[in-house]
């Protein structure tokens, strides 16, 4: 819980501090690029380092990423110009690409069936407790010290992380030679790097059509194609084809997509929504979204009496059906805005998502053993970026066809109506989650089992 506080903060504080940040270092154009820059550092990272981690074991990855993070946030808190703030982003991208995927992964080898379900609430508390706590440090270091705490906060909380995984985690790594895949590392570095940088820069840095963001898209697809071929013939391959081959793992897969696209589209466009159109303060916009995040960890808190009981599939499909209650709420509402019908309509989406995101992703995780359950989650959080990718496009591309670069609080009125669209986005991509969900194949109840027994939790 402590290292997922490391990414669950540091993806909510650092809003709050741009405009201090810009009026220090400039550079207001591309200070864009402090998210976009982390997003794509970090999920290009999720896949090498979940098969690294079924290689050399769970805790030297985590640890690796711990300490990517802690330098990257010191870097950050030195930095000097906008340039070298986004350089050290990246650094900090690569550590939570590490950090993310392990704390889930080391969930699932440590804990019965029965506990997974309670312990992802747990780690989903995390971001619930960050989504107030975050934005509310980002404003009072602003305000009374200076936008560097933002950064310096998470070295004491490295520290705390990295010393409890060093006292506290053991696993034993069965010893064998691996021949690591260099090629299809790098070969799935590069492309997924161009596809998501043409995903979240089209519209925004360059235009769809023009010949920077055709090159980028083009190249990044040519070099996926090559690298399908390559792990087709590698002995261990990074991502291997059968990840998406198999029904469950591909379904889950799909779900995680449509997660990432439904959380994109709700906490990138429900805050200015209501500043814009009913004239919340950013606290209480802020607050109304984070209905989201506490409706999450209590349903998913409570999946693991679902899916015992009535299977993965049924337990899915419950959570698909509240989330496409939930989103169609949202955008029925959003023609009569108000922050009251918005919170809601937020925290029964939340209540839906607890109860898809966690089943789905320990469905996937329990149908395959120690050494390939790395691989199996990073592959169902890759999804989760790329479709939070594709949401950053498809709905910016939405709001900006509608509002032709008026700001939303020049024409309110267009950004009602640009809304609205989003969150009919949105509902339409919960309901594709509800008919994946259908097609996730039909397994009895899952047995409660044992935690894996090359984890030995210290003090067990």
């Amino acid at each position: 819980m402590v290292t997922t506080g490391l990414v669950a903060i540091d993806s909510t504080i650092l809003a709050t501090a741009v405009p201090t940040i810009v009026a220090d270092l400039g550079g207001f154009s591309s200070f864009p690029w402090l998210f976009s820059v982390y997003l794509l550092t970090q999920a290009v990272s999720v896949p090498i380092y979940s098969k690294l981690a079924d290689t050399v074991g769970r805790k030297p990855i985590i640890l690796i990423g711990v300490g990517l993070f802690l330098l990257g946030s010191v870097l950050c808190g030195l930095a000097w110009s906008m340039p070298a703030l986004i350089a050290f982003r990246a650094v900090q991208g690569l550590g939570a690409g590490a950090v993310q995927p392990m704390a889930i992964t080391i969930v699932g080898d440590i804990y019965t069936l029965a506990e997974r379900a309670k312990v992802q609430g747990y780690l989903a508390s995390v971001w619930a407790v960050s989504a107030v706590v975050g934005p509310t440090l980002g404003g009072v270091f602003s305000e009374f010290l200076t936008w560097n705490w933002i950064f310096f906060v998470n070295v004491p909380l490295s520290v705390a992380a990295g010393w409890l995984l060093l006292r506290r985690f053991h696993e034993t790594v069965p010893s064998r030679t691996h021949r690591i895949d260099w090629a299809g590392g790098v070969l799935l570095t590069a492309s997924t790097t161009l596809i998501i940088l043409a995903l979240l820069e089209g519209g925004h840095a360059w235009a769809w059509d023009s010949p920077q963001g055709v090159g980028t898209l083009g190249a990044g697809l040519v070099l996926l194609v090559v690298f399908v071929l390559v792990e087709r013939r590698a002995a261990e391959p990074v991502l291997a084809p059968w990840v998406f081959s198999r029904r469950l793992l591909a379904t889950t897969a799909l779900i995680a997509v449509g997660v990432g696209v439904v959380l994109m589209g709700v906490t990138t466009y429900v805050p200015t929504f209501l500043e814009a159109l009913v004239g919340s303060s950013p606290l209480a916009s802020g607050l109304a979204l984070a209905t989201l995040t506490i409706g999450w960890p209590i349903s998913a808190s409570q999946a693991g009496r679902l899916y015992l009981r009535w299977g993965f599939r049924s337990t899915v499909m419950i959570g698909s059906a509240i989330t496409v209650l939930g989103a169609g709420a949202l955008a029925a509402t959003s023609t009569s805005p108000s922050v009251l019908a918005v919170a809601l309509s937020c925290f029964v989406l939340g209540l839906g998502l607890g109860l898809v995101a966690a089943p789905s992703l320990i469905a996937a995780q329990s149908s395959v053993g120690w050494g390939e359950r790395g691989v199996v989650t990073g592959a169902n959080m890759f999804a989760r970026s790329m479709g939070s990718a594709v949401g950053v496009a498809a709905l910016g591309a939405l709001v900006n066809a509608r509002m032709r670069g008026v700001e939303a609080t020049a024409d309110p009125q267009a950004f009602g109506g640009a809304a609205t669209a989003v969150f009919v986005a949105v509902a339409v991509a919960a309901l594709a989650i509800a008919v994946v969900a259908l097609a996730m194949p039909r397994v009895g109840r899952p047995a409660q089992g044992r935690p894996d027994a090359r984890v030995e939790p210290a003090g067990s």
